[in-house]
């Protein structure tokens, strides 16, 4: 019997100026804390402390798929750095979002142009969250928005805000098409377009934060202190926010639902993991013939966690919420697993045009990128 195939290659990360984020050396993708990546449809952005690369896959590992370079403007008696990066995508517009170890939110054109800057709240920023409600097909009511991650507090940005923000940058850049090129790439301060609002809540009380999110209502302390010597290190919703995927420091991975708050599952010797939820056609009539062709909706896919034990070499897929684990695949060391960022979705999206959630691997050393097959035939 053959054995299944349960990803598929997309293609490589390839440009020169890698070697510059250490690219060249073995396991520098996974062993450089430092080194921060996020994912889009078809860029991934690759930052280190001072410096972003923008780029673009390929089919060809000899292609160069270099896009642009971003240098942020950093104060150097701050010891400043970029301490997040996440993609923010609204219909035709993609910009990338930075957060730096003081506190400030930068927005990028994909041109490098800074549109946006602003003070959150004095300290580093240890997460940027994108996250949408409307994915769930048991809310009617949507919800969009930003969160911002710091030790001792977390910011809400809502997504219709820094839509009409950058609405407004889009039109003002006819104003600028005559001036000289250099003069078009001086950073401002964002003060031409306002400072966005947010809210701001005081998560302290619960004792250091290494990771938080916004569930749509009063959250638990899912990064509360903990009886020595566990401590939560890392965590990962749900598409509606509903369940939670929460590492901690003794190997352990925690599901928790966040409305009943209560953990519904537990693995153990799981030490370095990463969670992402990955949608898949379980126990669906996933196959069919070369001749035809079937457009999926929601509620054809399945909820499903993809498990990355680096320590295992190996990536493993559980059906949620108490499921069985549908599959193993082996994970070359020197990898990473990324999830494409939310997209901010228009009013006029049908159901018929859903995107399931897809889990993606990039091995560091060979730069090829696969992706989880929706499918288990």
């Amino acid at each position: 019997m053959a054995r299944r195939n349960h990803t598929v290659e997309l293609g490589y990360i390839v440009c020169d100026d890698l070697s510059e984020l250490g690219a060249g050396k073995e396991g520098w993708l996974v062993e450089n804390p430092n080194l921060l990546c996020a994912l889009d449809t078809h860029s991934i952005a690759l930052a280190n402390r001072s410096t972003v690369l923008v780029l673009e896959w390929s089919n060809s590992s000899d292609a160069d798929g270099y896009r642009t370079r971003i240098r942020p403007t950093l104060s150097p008696i701050e010891a400043e750095y970029i301490s997040a990066v996440e993609w923010l995508v609204f219909d035709d517009i993609r910009v990338l979002a930075l957060g730096t170890s003081c506190g400030y939110l930068l927005i990028y054109s994909l041109g490098g142009d800074l549109v946006h800057k602003q003070l959150v709240y004095p300290g580093r920023i240890l997460k940027l969250r994108v996250r949408g409600t409307n994915r769930d097909l048991k809310e009617d009511a949507s919800s969009e928005e930003v969160s911002v991650v710091m030790p001792g507090v977390i910011a809400r940005f809502d997504g219709s805000d820094i839509q009409s923000m950058l609405r407004r940058w889009q039109e003002t850049q006819t104003q600028f098409w005559d001036l000289k090129l250099e003069s078009r790439h001086i950073e401002n301060s964002g003060n031409f377009i306002g400072r966005l609002p947010y809210q701001l809540w005081n998560v302290s009380k619960y004792g250091s934060c290494a990771d938080a999110a916004i569930t749509g209502i009063m959250p638990p302390p899912l990064m509360e202190v903990q009886d020595h010597p566990r401590k939560g290190e890392k965590l990962t919703l749900s598409p509606s926010g509903t369940l939670a995927a929460i590492t901690d420091s003794l190997g352990r991975i925690l599901l928790l639902d966040t409305q009943a708050l209560v953990v519904v599952r537990l693995w153990k010797g799981y030490r370095d993991a990463n969670c992402l939820f990955v949608e898949m056609l379980v126990n669906k009539e996933a196959t069919v013939s070369s001749s035809s062709y079937v457009e999926h909706v929601k509620s054809d896919y399945c909820l499903c966690l993809a498990i990355h034990a680096p320590r295992k070499g190996i990536v493993e897929v559980w059906q949620m919420r108490t499921g069985p684990r549908l599959f193993t695949i082996p994970c070359t060391k020197g990898s990473k697993m990324l999830q494409p960022t939310y997209r901010f979705e228009s009013s006029a999206a049908s159901p018929s045009s859903y995107v399931p959630l897809e889990v993606f691997l990039l091995n560091g050393d060979s730069g090829q990128l696969s992706v989880l097959s929706r499918s288990l035939k």
